[in-house]
């Protein structure tokens, strides 16, 4: 793995525990001015559109289990285990896009619940 893709595997780390930390901050560093984001749920949506609907008000999760990270150029794949406050947990994977070093874009396919 070159120097480039480790720095993006950490930054993808930092980006899930940002996440349970509730660190828009830091995420917020992390995302270029156009990024977008696209799900089930959401069809490409701006980065003001993706911090109202998935940055949620109340801990809806406990961790994040990095279970598989790969990145290679400008793409990396991550597919994880998240576990919910409520106890649930389900298995997801995200496709993420880099422009220079800041994440241009995430496409999220959700798996299934864990519990």
């Amino acid at each position: 793995m070159s120097n480039r893709d480790e720095h993006r595997a950490r930054m993808l780390r930092d980006l899930y525990a940002a996440y349970i930390d509730h660190r828009k901050d830091i995420v917020g560093a992390m995302l270029t001015d156009d990024f977008t984001f696209s799900s089930p749920q959401d069809d490409h949506i701006d980065r003001t559109t993706y911090f109202e609907r998935c940055w949620p008000n109340e801990p809806a999760l406990n961790a994040f289990d990095i279970e598989f990270l790969s990145v290679q150029g400008d793409e990396a794949v991550v597919r994880y285990r998240a576990e919910m406050a409520g106890g649930k947990a389900f298995r997801n994977m995200e496709s993420f896009r880099f422009a220079g070093d800041r994440i241009a874009s995430v496409d999220v396919y959700f798996g299934r619940n864990t519990a």
